[in-house]
């Protein structure tokens, strides 16, 4: 019989939305999960607003903090400062944590490198993010750093590839610190399979998405309408022994003339629910790496 899998969404893959919203809408599209993302929370109504994620019977995935980035990226460029940035993250991660489940992981990127200094973002990541997975562990949660595809090297990463990525994780060295894996974002990475191989145990969250060569920093493609092979991707990592959800995140910038965000949403959830029934199906057989 083949295994059971849980299926998500990402809150910014239905960006026009809203949290309430989202919620309703996940559940009655029988999806498994959702991604929060602090963006759509509202101030001093944390704690009422996830309160509504259970009674729906979703389970959380991962979550998104308003400030995510070490660095200025294209989701806040605003502070400058690495510190201050790493400040808010940890008030982010405090203030969410006591309304999601234990060990929910929290998603980290680096942002993009200051005068292309990559040596001194890398440097000031491993410090910092050890210092967060101790604080978010403090609190019964993980963060799960994310590393990015190639065509945001110069808006919202320093380093790309899930090589680089497991790299930073193994130089951090902490066990609250695992990897979040999206196909969109690594695909391109050198002898993918054996990679995530070697990233057994770390990965806490993976999303999913479809490709094709991008107009801008945020346009991808429902499952099944690029070309990108999720079903490879998939097998390879539950060979790795992975059983947590698998999250749908699609950026589609609106300036786009066909901005998936200006689509009807409720449909792009049914079809991409039914597309990665198929992703799981064609995953089982693939060559294991």
């Amino acid at each position: 019989m083949t295994p059971a899998y849980r299926f998500g969404v990402s809150e910014f893959t239905t960006w026009p939305w809203s949290f309430e919203h989202d919620v309703a809408s996940y559940a009655a599209h029988g999806i498994d999960a959702i991604e929060i993302t602090e963006f759509k929370l509202e101030a001093d109504h944390y704690g009422r607003q996830l309160a509504l994620i259970a009674p729906h019977g979703l389970e959380i995935s991962s979550a998104q903090t308003s400030i995510h980035a070490l660095f200025p990226d294209s989701l806040a460029g605003q502070p400058t400062d690495p510190l201050e940035r790493l400040r808010q993250m940890r008030r982010s991660i405090q203030r969410i944590a006591p309304h999601v489940p234990p060990g929910t992981p929290f998603v980290v990127v680096t942002g993009a490198a200051p005068g292309g200094d990559t040596e001194r973002v890398y440097s000031l990541a491993v410090d910092a993010f050890g210092e967060l997975a101790t604080h978010a562990a403090d609190l019964g949660m993980r963060l799960a750093f994310e590393p990015l595809n190639p065509v945001l090297f110069n808006t919202d990463t320093a380093l790309w590839g899930l090589d680089a990525g497991l790299q930073l994780v193994e130089d951090v060295g902490n066990p609250a610190l695992g990897l979040c894996l999206d196909t969109w974002n690594v695909w391109q990475t050198p002898d993918l399979a054996r990679v995530i191989e070697r990233c057994t145990g770390r990965i806490f969250v993976v999303q999913v998405s479809d490709w094709r060569r991008p107009r801008s920093g945020a346009d991808r493609l429902g499952l099944g309408d690029g070309s990108l092979d999720n079903a490879a991707i998939v097998g390879h990592v539950r060979a790795t022994g992975y059983d947590g959800p698998y999250v749908l995140e699609i950026f589609s910038s609106e300036s786009l003339p066909d901005s998936i965000w200006r689509s009807d949403l409720e449909a792009l959830l049914a079809r991409n629910r039914a597309a990665f029934a198929d992703v799981w199906r064609t995953s089982f057989g693939r060559p294991q790496p």
